[in-house]
């Protein structure tokens, strides 16, 4: 499975990343070999990363951290409650483009929107600003919310005004907003549904995610397009809360396996990896069914703890990758050749 745009594995421990995001560079997600998680760390840094905007193959552009590497999706970035991210977006083509965030807060001439005058030209290095706040009490007694969350950024000025060529080509990617004390996953997958693809991608060379048995893996989930879309991981379950975890003995959150993803829309969560199950080829997929009889379906593979392929599963991945994802249906294919 083509899975080069989002590569699955990483030797960056979660630590070396905290360590570095700490000193002003932010590391994408797709974290592996991390030791257990552990509470995140102080709030209240300002963070400056560098994010280039390029040209991909087939037409299509992408964010990176480094010139060269951009991808598709982009980095995931993360930050705590608190913090500041400053980004110096290099656009490194020959389009007007920006990058425009969910969740956090902003200038207007951070708005990453041509209403505000808010974008790079062609060739042109801008800085955006977003900024974090904690939850606080306001005057009236209730409390306002802070900015955790599983969240996105994204072009908005590329092919229109609202960025619509940008978001069809690439130009997205996952934003998450700690709190202090949340657990830190080994693993983390950003799953982005764009009209009839998965990260600009279709079965089978959709991407194939990782992890051993026993891992705590994050998911960060978005949606983009013009159609709605759910999101449904096979064997695994989550707490439906900003963080897919249960607070307590006595949390009775509504627990899922598959959510609504619509445009504009995004969530995230953490499982633990074969849980209960065992390891093996399961699958995710958009559940509206004509969406992933068309090929909006990919693999999350569970190794075993040793992280060596469990039985059946490589001969699961194969039938994958010969399944119908032409949008006939079986009647309708035996109908047609009936005719």
């Amino acid at each position: 499975m083509d899975n080069a745009a989002q590569p699955a594995r990483s030797g960056l421990s979660r630590r070396s990343m905290l360590a570095t995001a700490a000193a002003g560079v932010l590391i994408p997600g797709m974290v592996a070999g991390a030791a257990a998680p552990h509470a995140a760390a102080a709030a209240g840094i300002t963070r400056k990363i560098t994010v280039y905007a390029e040209p991909l193959p087939g037409g299509q552009f992408g964010y990176g951290l480094e010139p060269g590497k951009a991808t598709i999706p982009g980095p995931l970035l993360e930050i705590y409650e608190g913090d500041t991210l400053e980004i110096e977006l290099v656009n490194n083509t020959d389009q007007r483009l920006s990058i425009h965030p969910h969740g956090v807060n902003y200038d207007t001439d951070s708005d990453g929107s041509p209403l505000n005058a808010s974008f790079n030209k062609p060739g042109e290095t801008r800085t955006y600003i977003w900024r974090t706040r904690t939850q606080y009490k306001a005057a009236n007694g209730f409390w306002m919310p802070g900015s955790a969350g599983y969240w996105q950024y994204h072009d908005h000025a590329m092919g229109t005004d609202h960025g619509t060529v940008g978001l069809q080509k690439g130009l997205y990617g996952g934003l998450i907003v700690r709190k202090k004390g949340d657990l830190l996953p080994s693993r983390q997958y950003t799953v982005v549904f764009n009209d009839m693809l998965i990260n600009n991608k279709v079965a089978p060379d959709t991407p194939m995610f990782e992890a051993n048995q026993g891992e705590r893996v994050e998911w960060i989930c978005i949606g983009h397009g013009i159609f709605p879309h759910t999101f449904h991981l096979h064997a695994h379950r989550w707490a439906d809360t900003r963080t897919g975890m249960l607070n307590g003995e006595n949390d009775h959150a509504n627990v899922i396996d598959n959510k609504n993803l619509d445009p504009g829309a995004s969530f995230g969560f953490q499982v633990i990896a074969g849980e209960g199950v065992g390891p093996g080829a399961w699958m995710y997929h958009c559940h509206v069914q004509n969406h992933s009889d068309m090929g909006m379906a990919g693999i999350f593979l569970v190794r075993n703890p040793d992280g060596s392929m469990p039985a059946g599963a490589q001969e699961a991945i194969d039938r994958f990758k010969h399944h119908d994802h032409s949008g006939h249906t079986a009647e309708s294919s035996a109908t047609a050749h009936n005719h």
